[in-house]
This record gives structure tokens, sequence and C-alpha cells, in this order.
């Protein structure tokens, strides 16, 4: 294939660049603000989908958050591949601050246990294992364990996801206004500089057009 890798990455490897990009997290930041300014729809459009990728990085949807930030895209009329892009605000970094501030106001509302980013990692690692066991016991003598499943959703998933959805929301609103005006001047600037260069190509051809041509020479001389 013509873009496959010569020597595909590990697994190892794969998991490291997930926590560190190679180049660095403010090269990859600069890739995907360069994605964004590039996309082709009105800023409005793109700020909506910005908006959609952010929101859904509060929430415990781990491994749908692309799916659920282009659902949520199409929903409010966004750019899909800006809410794409979005959702790289949620990454290994961001996600223990995201899951301190989400649990911390779902414990509260909800009136359970305050659970921190530690101990919420360790849940879901527990309970994607107890997941996967009990997918493998279908097919193996092994009997399927729920307790621990239905703990993980009282005590951690649940308040992640109520008490994600109002930092989402207002970091949702947040990156839309701070996105829309920046977008908004870009695009304005970019359209600026293809007229520019548009009519310097115009200026060159009507120039050589207007330029006399040279006699042919007298094959006599």
């Amino acid at each position: 294939m013509v873009f496959k890798r010569r020597t595909p990455r590990s697994w190892l490897q794969f998991i490291a660049e997930g926590f560190w990009p190679r180049g660095g997290w403010a090269r990859a930041s600069r890739y995907v603000v360069h994605r964004l300014r590039r996309l082709p729809d009105p800023a409005h459009k793109i700020s909506r989908g910005i908006a959609a990728g952010v929101f859904v990085s509060f929430t415990p949807f781990f491994g749908f958050h692309f799916l659920i930030s282009a659902a949520i895209a199409l929903m409010i009329r966004g750019n899909v591949l800006a809410a794409l892009l979005a959702t790289f605000v949620g990454n290994p970094i961001t996600f223990p601050i995201f899951a301190s501030i989400a649990m911390e106001i779902g414990s509260w509302v909800l009136g359970t246990p305050h659970i921190g980013a530690p101990g919420v990692i360790a849940s879901f690692s527990n309970a994607s294992a107890e997941l996967w066991h009990n997918f493998t016991a279908i097919f193996t003598p092994e009997v399927m364990h729920w307790g621990r499943l239905g703990a993980f959703f009282e005590v951690v998933f649940l308040p992640y996801l109520v008490g994600g959805i109002l930092p989402g929301l207002l970091a949702g609103a947040a990156a839309y206004f701070l996105s829309h005006p920046v977008i908004v001047a870009y695009q304005k600037a970019r359209i600026k500089r293809q007229k520019a260069r548009y009519e310097k190509k115009r200026a060159k051809a009507a120039a050589r057009a207007a330029k006399p041509a040279r006699p042919a020479a007298d094959p006599a001389e």
C-alpha cells in the first residue's frame, strides 16, 4: 500500500504515542489547528463541530468519542471533521483533569462517594477486564460476573456522566465563541490573499499580452 508504514508500530509504540505523540503535543496541537483552519465550511459550522468535539471529551464514553461527536455535529449542523479533530482536547494529559471535575460534580449531585482520577482510571480498567472476561465466558466454561460492573456503573460511570454534562456544555460553548471570530478572520484573510494572488497573475498575463511581438527577421537580409 502507498501510505502504509514501512515498519509497523508495535502495540507498545502505539500506546506510548497515545500519551506522547511523535514530535510532542505542541506539534500535534499545531497540526489540529492547521487542519481546522483549512476546512472549507463556513465558520459557524466549523465552530459548532469544535463545540461538539469538546463537549464529548467530558463524557465517559471512551472509545466512542469519535462516533458521538460526529452524531452531535450532524444534529446541530456542524462540521463533522471539526468535531472529530476537536476530540483531541480529550487526551491522556487532560482526561485526569476532566475526570476529577466530572466526578466531583456528579458525586455531589447524586450523593455518591467521591473517587479521584486514579480510582476512576483503575475502575475503568477493571470494568473493561470484566467485560472481556464475560465475553470470553460465552465460548468457555468460565462463569460470568456482573457484580463489579454494577458497582462501577453506580459509583463511577453514572456520576462521571452526570457531572461531565455541565462542564462539557460550558467548555463547548466557550470553544464555539472563542473559535468563531478566529476562523472568520482567518477565512477573510485567506480570501484576501487568494484574490491578491489572482490579481497579480492576471496583471502579469495582461502585461505579456500587451507586449508587442518582435518582427520576424527578413530572410533576404
